[in-house]
């Protein structure tokens, strides 16, 4: 199967430049957004032959997650079962036969780290849930997880390093949860490769310099590293501030 993650930033403006002919050429079995910026009913977006999952924020115009797959699921699950998580939406669970699919936009620590008290909290509370799906079934979690892992996975690490997304506390969750039994599938076929990003800045020509962070993921449970072909980084793909991630997995 192959699967594609993608922080959209806006899915309206990412359509108008570029968006459906990526997913056509793309054709994969599961594909997932971040950061679609809507409400119900904001766009009529016509797929073929794909399901329609969507969780939207209370808040006009933020956050909001959608995940688009050819099998239909067994099950969806839209947040936490943690109401303080469940307003933003930034989480979309589908269940299928022998896997489950996870997406997520994971609340960025902010300016000054002013939200990294609740981000903690989501750390703490996701890495519970996706272990708790781990014990029935194997996981494959998706997103814009807003951490770079080490040092290799960020253009300047050095003064990046008590800024949000790269903080101590951050990496450490992130290690947390690859300790609790899963991977992080770019690492796994690509440990030393650097230069490897998936966000930058729209600031200081960041893009054109290649000087970004790898902040978008697929992560999966340990019992499916054998599983795993491969794990693509589509940075030649525009759009949005991110480019798409995806993996190649028999499952």
């Amino acid at each position: 199967m192959k699967m594609v993650s993608w922080n959209v930033n806006g899915l309206r403006a990412c359509v108008t430049k570029g968006f459906l002919d990526f997913f056509k050429d793309i054709d994969a079995d599961i594909f997932s957004i971040q950061e679609t910026k809507l409400q119900e009913g904001q766009i009529d977006l016509q797929l073929e032959g794909y399901y329609q999952y969507w969780n939207y924020a209370e808040k006009k115009g933020y956050s909001g997650v959608a995940v688009f797959t050819k099998v239909k699921p067994i099950n969806v699950i839209y947040g936490l079962d943690i109401e303080e998580h469940n307003t933003e939406g930034r989480l979309i669970t589908l269940e299928f036969e022998n896997f489950y699919y996870v997406t997520a936009y994971v609340p960025n620590a902010q300016e000054e780290l002013k939200r990294l008290d609740y981000r903690m909290k989501w750390e703490d509370d996701i890495r519970e849930y996706l272990n708790s799906l781990k014990n029935k079934k194997p996981v494959i979690y998706s997103g814009d997880l807003n951490v770079a892992h080490n040092e290799i996975d960020l253009k300047n690490p050095k003064t990046n390093r008590k800024n949000a997304g790269f903080s101590d506390e951050e990496r450490e969750k992130f290690q947390n949860l690859l300790n609790s039994g899963f991977i992080d599938t770019f690492r796994y076929k690509y440990p030393d490769k650097e230069g490897a990003y998936s966000w930058w800045s729209y600031r200081f020509k960041a893009r054109e310099k290649n000087a970004g962070w790898r902040i978008d993921y697929y992560v999966i449970s340990n019992d499916l590293k054998e599983n795993l072909i491969d794990a693509t980084i589509h940075t030649d793909i525009l759009g949005s501030d991110h480019c798409p991630v995806s993996i190649d997995i028999n499952i």
